[in-house]
């Protein structure tokens, strides 16, 4: 049966369509690019030209080479992205999901490329003296050293790097509070706080995620998600979220995200040894630092065949997260109602395709997610969730 029609109105279906249409376009050209640059760049002498020509403002040391040639292959990077992501911008506010000012944009657009900037140029001039310094084993430290910038990511990303872009303040007491706290009382898993972004500065879009782990764990619930649905469904919204605490998937992903990034380094190092690609980035070592752009290129090809694993095991642990919010929760209809609250606010695509599914999705579709929510229902012998397209005018149309 098609939930989907009768789970949302053809007005809704229509609006999810027509903005994903318009969306393809930057998705398909912001994808190309994101490929296209690093390849010319790495596998052509063009990067290692660029790269010498910024060590050359410092004197043409490894070091400056390392350093300034990085910035300058993101400085690159950074000048061809600007149109997409106005455009990225521009489509948005046209759908009513961005509320961002041009002030705003440029801002966060600047603070994001110096705080990427700066760690991808330390971590290329540690690249580059790992391979001049430490032999034939520079690929274990650096797999090593990897591995534990993976892991140091997750602790400092919630303390130093999202206060940079937002404001977090404890939930108010209130019904609200009482209901979540109590919720989180009944996990038994342990969280620091419960806060609220100022996420309604940039969007009208809601949401909520764990971030962190032991002392720096916290649930963080967008004021758009407090502002726009009722206690109920951010209870259950937040219950979604505990399971991924309850099953340590923080831990859990920070973990695979060194061990990928350990397995990248090794990945890299192998293709380095190929005469061939040197020879086309223009070097003879792997150890210039004018190799960096081949270096980038081949992180990027590694990154392309290994994402469609990493969004499998998203789509797992975000629908396990639904499970265990539904035996926490225990209850189905709000859980249905919350998700479809969610797809019409957020323009959710309702008929993705299976291609689409694979090569994008974190979190499995809505529809399938309310269909899940419906079979736990039907397995633990509660009433199933009906169909909501004769209650979707109460509920409301964006």
């Amino acid at each position: 049966m098609d939930y989907t029609a009768q789970d949302f109105t053809p007005e809704q279906i229509e609006r999810s369509r027509a903005y994903k249409h318009d969306v393809r376009p930057l998705l398909i050209i912001s994808t190309a690019l994101g490929l296209a640059v690093p390849l010319v760049l790495g596998l052509t002498p063009a990067g290692a030209g660029l790269v010498r020509v910024a060590g050359d403002v410092a004197g043409g040391g490894w070091v400056a080479q390392a350093v300034l040639g990085s910035l300058a292959i993101s400085l690159l990077g950074l000048l061809l992205r600007i149109p997409l992501s106005m455009w990225g911008e521009t489509v948005s506010r046209r759908w009513g999901l961005s509320r961002r000012g041009w002030g705003l944009f440029a801002a966060d657009t600047a603070k994001g490329f110096v705080i990427g900037a700066v760690l991808t140029a330390a971590a290329v001039l540690g690249l580059y003296y790992l391979l001049r310094h430490a032999g034939d084993a520079w690929w274990v430290w650096a797999a090593l050293a990897a591995a534990g910038l993976a892991v140091l990511g997750s602790f400092i990303m919630p303390v130093l790097i999202e206060p940079l872009f937002n404001k977090f303040r404890p939930l108010p007491e209130g019904p609200l509070r009482d209901r979540l706290m109590a919720l989180v009382e009944e996990s038994g898993v342990p969280v620091r706080d419960i806060l609220v972004s100022d996420s309604s500065k940039r969007t009208t879009a809601a949401n909520a995620y764990v971030s962190g782990f032991g002392k720096t764990r916290r649930l963080v619930v967008w004021d758009t998600t407090t502002d726009s649905l009722d206690t109920d469904e951010v209870a259950a919204v937040a219950a979604h979220e505990l399971g991924h605490a309850a099953r340590r998937d923080v831990l859990v992903g920070t973990l695979l995200g060194a061990v990928g990034a350990a397995l990248g380094v090794a990945l890299l190092a192998a293709a380095l040894h190929w005469t061939a690609l040197l020879d086309a980035a223009g070097v003879t070592h792997a150890d210039d630092p004018r190799s960096q752009a081949l270096v980038r290129a081949i992180l990027a090809v590694i990154g392309l065949l290994g994402e469609p694993w990493g969004l499998a095991f998203s789509r797992h642990i975000e629908s396990r997260a639904d499970g265990y919010a539904l035996d926490l929760f225990r209850e189905p209809d709000t859980i249905v109602r919350m998700e479809r609250s969610l797809a019409v606010q957020n323009i959710a695509d309702l008929r993705p395709r299976r291609y689409e599914i694979l090569l994008r999705y974190t979190h499995p579709p809505i529809p399938a997610r309310i269909a899940h929510a419906r079979r736990w229902a039907a397995e633990q012998g509660v009433p199933i969730p009906k169909p909501l397209s004769a209650t979707s005018k109460e509920i409301g149309e964006t």
